[in-house]
């Protein structure tokens, strides 16, 4: 059996985007490294993770660093709220950038776009029906 199990996201600071994804989506820390270099955070099934490059480094992998002041990398975080306006507002008040407005799609469900500290696409949105 295969089980999908975490996510994790490289970054050049841990500590600091913990810190966003804390206040920004409400999340609280699963666990840092003593060196704080790695981080865990609680939101549901699948964990989702940062660590840092020098993690990716030592692990002799190599991976493109993001850019804020690029496209984001071709993937998206996807957060499911109750309250699309007040998770969005306070992902904006975090830190986030704005990159579209939620908007109501054709088959009812309300979708918006932010981009993390990092550079990272995040979807927030209401839950599909049906």
């Amino acid at each position: 059996m295969i089980k999908y199990s975490y996510t994790i996201l490289y970054v050049n600071d841990v500590e600091r985007t913990i810190a966003f994804y804390t206040e920004a989506f409400g999340f609280t820390q699963k666990l840092i490294t003593p060196e704080k270099d790695y981080a865990e955070l609680e939101t549901g099934t699948t964990t989702l993770a940062f660590a840092a490059y020098t993690v990716a480094e030592y692990n002799g992998v190599h991976v493109e660093k993001t850019d804020t002041e690029k496209h984001p990398p071709a993937f998206e975080l996807t957060f499911v709220t109750d309250d699309i306006e007040q998770t969005f507002a306070q992902a904006l008040k975090a830190g986030a950038t704005l990159v579209k407005n939620p908007a109501q799609k054709p088959w009812g469900q309300m979708v918006g776009y932010v981009r993390d500290i990092n550079g990272f696409l995040v979807e927030i949105c209401t839950a599909m029906e049906g």
